[in-house]
């Protein structure tokens, strides 16, 4: 291995390590907040008000994060965004003990939630256009599977740390937690020297700029094509993945050992799919790596959603989460391997979109939907969509699945 093998690879896990630095932080407030407020107020109402404010604000700045992860200088991008959601995390810290009123201190988190959410959707498209700038073509699905191993790691671990802290300390010391390891994030970033990248025409209006990648992103036959399939996705997915708790309850008993089996089994699989990604690389064609793991995850859903017993619910969920993670990290390399450099930004903008726009859509669906019906049908029926949806990437898409 010579040292230009040494150097990207060496700058590559230095990007990604800042980033799951930060990642931990924020996945620990963020758990934090939700708990916070639902034991504080047991309302519906707050708990939705606080979903909104996670996922609207991102969905609405990702068209425009698009455009200046295209525009702008990516890393100062990303460390505004994060240096912007650590002095809001900050002021929060130390204005808290002044904070007599549940409901301003409420309305404060509400609002930082907000800041939070702002943040996210600038930072993302940024992040996945870097990888790119710094990884070999053919080593992209491998390095992109690292990055969800990471990443589930981080997501298995923020919980019980954030249950750790809250036990033993207080809401307030989780922000500190974040601010110390957005910090150290920062700082990592820093070291890191980006490839100069292709910059797209300032003088051509924000809202242009939109209207371009959007329109690029749809012409293109195989970008187009894995967007809408990406976006059913999501959608789709809500019931067995994002509803499993619910089912669980329901189904197989209120008890709490299940809930948190479905929650470790979860992540485990996801991170033993970053692993198998980075390890195994995928199908040579990306679009049949993406339309496997769819299939794989349609029947595992609809698996979930008959199966009789808890223990081999559980054995599906597993592969259910290493199907996901295939998926994840199929998209995000066809999006980087085809993907003009100067839209690429742009195009992982409305990805972002896509994600914190039909997630939210889902659970107003499948969730007053579950109320109405057995949501064991419910998971049934969305399997077998998700199984169309795989049919279309075949008929519609000219590459060979």
């Amino acid at each position: 291995m010579n040292q230009t093998q040494n150097n990207w690879k060496r700058k590559t896990m230095l990007f990604l390590a800042s980033q799951c630095i930060t990642l931990f932080g924020s996945m620990i407030v963020q758990m934090s907040i939700i708990w916070y407020v639902t034991l504080k107020t047991s309302s519906g109402g707050w708990v939705a008000a606080f979903t909104i404010c996670s996922y609207l604000p991102q969905f609405l700045i990702s068209f425009f994060a698009g455009v200046w992860a295209d525009r702008y200088n990516r890393k100062k991008l990303i460390i505004l965004a994060d240096g912007g959601i650590t002095l809001a995390t900050l002021i929060m810290f130390l204005v808290m003990p002044m904070i007599s009123s549940d409901f301003v201190l409420l309305s404060a988190l509400l609002v930082i939630s907000i800041v939070r959410s702002i943040g996210a959707g600038i930072q993302t498209p940024a992040v996945n256009a870097v990888i790119p700038q710094l990884v070999p073509e053919e080593y992209l699905m491998k390095y992109n599977g690292i990055n969800a191993t990471m990443q589930s790691i981080v997501q298995f671990a923020a919980p019980a740390v954030a249950g750790t802290v809250l036990s033993i300390g207080t809401f307030r010391s989780t922000l500190f937690i974040d601010i110390v390891t957005a910090l150290i994030g920062i700082g990592l970033l820093s070291c890191v020297l980006l490839p100069k990248q292709e910059a797209s025409n300032e003088n051509v209006s924000v809202f242009a700029e939109i209207k371009a990648g959007i329109s690029y992103a749809f012409s293109d036959k195989i970008i187009g094509k894995i967007l809408i399939a990406y976006g059913m996705f999501i959608l789709l997915s809500v019931p067995a993945g994002f509803m499993a708790a619910l089912l669980v309850s329901r189904v197989y008993g209120d008890v709490y050992w299940y809930l948190t089996a479905v929650e470790l089994v979860g992540f485990a699989g996801m991170a033993l799919g970053g692993v198998l990604m980075g390890m195994w690389g995928g199908f040579k064609s990306r679009l049949k790596t993406f339309a496997f793991g769819l299939l794989i995850l349609s029947i595992m859903t609809i698996g979930m959603g008959i199966s009789p017993y808890f223990v081999l619910y559980l054995a599906m969920m597993f592969v259910y989460s290493i199907a996901l993670t295939m998926i994840q990290t199929a998209t995000t390399t066809i999006i980087q391997e085809n993907a003009q450099e100067s839209m690429i930004g742009r195009v992982f903008g409305l990805m972002g979109a896509m994600y914190s726009g039909f997630l939210p859509v889902g659970m107003a669906i499948f969730g007053p939907l579950a109320d109405m019906l057995p949501l064991q049908g419910i998971m049934v029926g969305s399997g077998i969509a998700l199984a169309l949806v795989t049919v279309y990437l075949q008929v519609k898409s000219k590459v060979d699945l």
